[in-house]
């Protein structure tokens, strides 16, 4: 396959909020792939920092905070309809965004959904309303009637994003190996029958990053491989999960929710403050943090079968997150400080020296255990294949490419979440940029090795308990 070729022509503005380091890992793939001029692609921003590689490849530039007040002012009379509004931003009302492209008839991609700056942690909100549930429903909520409006893709990033393509395939590999091998289905009630005829109860987004940088982290700084404000605003958000048939043990920190999917519930605690055993093919087991993710909601509702608030059939989901070790360092620091970011904030790249972005979702219950689908991408291989990346902004810029592409090629399919793409057709985009992609099974559950001295709320008789992943 040719990696550089060009899989749509477009001929319209390509307005792109936020240059951070994800815009400008994405910018290089979308040039690459989308038959277009750089003077068709518009960076916004809210101020004249990192603005080198816009710089490098031609692109435009508007330098302007957006806020509330100014948002439509300054961004209607720069979309038409057929034109792309690309949000990478932070601290920008994903909602707000997706309402206005739809008012000018233009597509629509983000790679989370944001609030304003300030919502995750403001304290006229209740925790059900600073979750990331609260806001799925209030961007599906803007879907057309009839459903066939200008296209908005929702979370289309690594995870989310990526991750959903990744456990269909994975349901797939499954099916082959125990013998129950069948046709990929077409719709969404089909993929949850195959999910419960598998035996799956569990589903973890894992991941573990191993990427160092020559200078490790200071006092008083948070470190990471991507955007410090977009993590430190997840993770101070409560801990989410989807939550399974299978559960017998609701969590007393535990809340549902009173309307919408009822896929998920949220625990009364910070994601950032609670960890989940965990696994994944080159670190083995580990202990990952339950950072809420879309994917999380989204993946658990799509393979939910009956009754949405007392289902047939629904596993539990959620993110079991090992970031890389200075993050880690800096998550320690973030909650010693009572949840008040570090005065300083650095993102890795250029002076990552070495490490791997493992990321794949890790199914379990089925006859075969646990099986691991997913990238394992080393900073190497991600500088190889494009500029201005690393490990971690490739898998997410790989996946956000080949959501514009989609939405480019299918402009009218209202908005959408990853679940409905066509997995086979996002990997195939992806996959060249993904480094290692595996899959591996393991006898790997949170009860091996579950013979040390130490008493626990444990649940012996059922290893797929979410009381059993949880580290209390």
């Amino acid at each position: 396959m040719n990696h550089h070729r060009k899989e749509v022509e477009f001929a319209g503005r390509l307005l792109m909020l936020g240059f951070g380091c994800i815009g400008q890992a994405t910018l290089p793939l979308l040039l690459r792939h989308i038959a277009m001029r750089p003077d068709q692609v518009l960076v916004v921003k809210p101020h004249e920092r990192d603005l080198e590689v816009a710089r490098e490849y031609g692109v435009l530039s508007l330098v302007t905070p957006l806020d509330a007040d100014n948002l439509r002012q300054v961004l209607a009379p720069l979309l038409a309809p057929g034109d792309f509004l690309l949000n990478l931003s932070v601290d920008v009302s994903s909602v707000a965004l997706l309402a206005l492209a739809r008012e000018r008839g233009a597509l629509y991609l983000d790679t989370c959904i944001e609030p304003w700056a300030g919502g995750y942690l403001d304290a006229a909100l209740t925790p059900a309303q600073r979750t990331n549930y609260a806001l799925r429903e209030a961007a599906l909520a803007l879907r057309s009637p009839g459903r066939n409006g200008p296209t908005a893709v929702l979370t289309h990033g690594a995870n989310p994003g990526l991750v959903s393509h990744f456990a269909k395939q994975a349901l797939l590999d499954i099916a082959a190996a125990t013998g129950a091998a069948r046709r990929p289905p077409r719709k969404r009630e089909g993929w949850a029958r195959l999910a419960q005829s598998l035996g799956v109860r569990v589903i973890h987004i894992a991941e573990r990053d191993t990427q160092v940088g020559t200078q490790r982290k200071c006092a008083d700084e948070f470190v990471n491989t991507w955007s410090v404000e977009a993590f430190v605003d997840e993770g101070t958000q409560p801990a989410e999960l989807g939550w399974g048939s299978h559960e017998r043990h609701f969590p007393a920190d535990g809340a549902r929710h009173t309307a919408g999917s009822m896929a998920a519930i949220y625990l009364n605690r910070p994601g950032a403050g609670t960890r989940v055993r965990t696994w994944t093919p080159l670190a083995g087991p580990q202990l990952g943090y339950l950072i809420t993710h879309a994917e999380s909601i989204s993946i658990a509702d799509q393979l939910t079968l009956g009754d949405p608030i007392n289902p047939k059939y629904r596993p539990t989901v959620h993110y079991a997150y090992h970031p890389c070790d200075d993050a880690v360092l800096s998550l320690h620091e973030l909650a010693g400080r009572h949840w008040r970011k570090q005065a300083r904030s650095r993102v890795l790249k250029d002076e990552i020296a070495s490490g791997v972005d493992e990321l794949g979702v890790l199914l379990m219950g089925h006859a075969r255990g646990a099986y691991w689908y997913g990238s394992q991408l080393s900073i190497a291989q991600a500088r190889a294949l494009c500029p201005h990346n690393s490990a971690t902004s490739l898998q997410v810029a790989a996946a956000a490419m080949a959501g514009v592409v989609w939405a480019l090629e299918n402009p009218a399919r209202d908005i959408v979440e990853p679940d409905d793409l066509p997995y086979d057709e996002v990997l195939r985009m992806c996959r060249p940029y993904l480094g290692d992609v595996v899959g591996v099974f393991s006898d790997w559950s949170p009860l091996v090795a579950r013979d040390w001295p130490f008493e626990e709320d444990i649940d012996r008789h059922d290893p797929w308990q979410f009381k059993n992943f949880r580290v209390v």
